[in-house]
């Protein structure tokens, strides 16, 4: 099966209130099947539209959006939607919020049984889920509620995961976690992609995007202000501060090294970074 790749044609966007504000305006970008995309900005500059776009949630004002073979845009009807929607798997922030059934399994099987699936495949695709975020499949049974936070988070995600959709969006996935949870929740996430998953991550957390994305989509004020990979974004201290966006902590340790006198090659991981450093110390002590 071709994975489909999302193809986004002047979009624009506009939510009826008051303001009639422009959320998008005449956006442009191609994704990749198979890529890893982090989607950045600040608050109100258009992340979360974009994302609900490619989901189907709402329709473009103006623009069309493609999801493999499947073109969406302002007349598409609600069928036309729900296509798109089959490709698309939307994870929202807080989604253990959402958990509602009395065992783990109950709530990850909703969704694919919603689909019309056969008891055999909802019961595979339940298995296969818990597998992907990388719980154990003696949880089925637990109530959702008596497990641990992180482990919620990844119950929800299953639900989601368990629908097996091309390309999975995910909205700030470890606000709130602590830092074993978001490394084994990030952990799970690189390994969907590694088996072909498109990931589109919503995040303010630049050393994520740094460390995991191929490709960065850079969003203020409704406007697509620039899509390249992250060694490209992050290299411009002044872009990041105009489009209010942290740097990544290996790029500020080694910008601060550079003033020290001490080069090492850019990195965006904080782990080759340290990597790099004990080469050099080692190689000062032989010589």
């Amino acid at each position: 099966m071709v994975k489909p790749a999302i193809e986004i044609k002047d979009v624009s966007f506009s939510y009826s209130d008051f303001s009639t504000r422009q959320a998008l305006d005449q956006v442009k970008l191609t994704i990749k099947a198979g890529s890893y995309v982090g989607i950045v900005g600040h608050t109100g500059s258009g992340k979360s539209t974009l994302v609900s776009l490619i989901d189907g949630l709402i329709r473009p004002t103006k623009g069309t959006i493609r999801v493999g073979s499947v073109v969406v845009g302002a007349s598409s009807s609600a069928q036309e939607l729900s296509r798109l929607r089959r490709h698309v798997g939307y994870v929202f922030q807080f989604p253990e919020q959402q958990l509602f059934a009395e065992n783990v399994e109950t709530d990850i099987a909703f969704g694919p049984t919603n689909l019309g699936w056969s008891a055999a495949k909802v019961k595979q695709a339940v298995h296969d889920a818990l597998d992907l975020v990388g719980l154990p499949q003696t949880l089925k049974s637990r109530s959702p509620f008596s497990l641990s936070g992180g482990q919620m988070r990844r119950v929800a995600i299953a639900g989601v995961l368990a629908m097996r959709p091309a390309i999975l969006i995910l909205d700030e996935p470890t606000a709130g976690l602590d830092a074993m949870a978001t490394h084994q929740l990030m952990t799970n996430i690189a390994h969907l992609h590694a088996q072909g998953t498109t990931i589109l991550l919503i995040t303010h957390q630049m050393d994520q995007v740094a460390q995991y994305a191929d490709q960065v989509v850079v969003m203020n004020h409704g406007h697509l202000v620039k899509a390249a990979p992250p060694q490209v974004i992050f290299a411009d201290p002044n872009f990041l501060v105009a489009n209010h966006l942290n740097m990544p902590a290996a790029v500020q340790i080694n910008h601060q090294l550079g003033r020290a006198g001490v080069t090492l090659p850019p990195t965006m991981s904080m782990t080759a970074l340290a990597d790099q450093l004990v080469t050099r110390l080692r190689g000062r002590q032989i010589e």
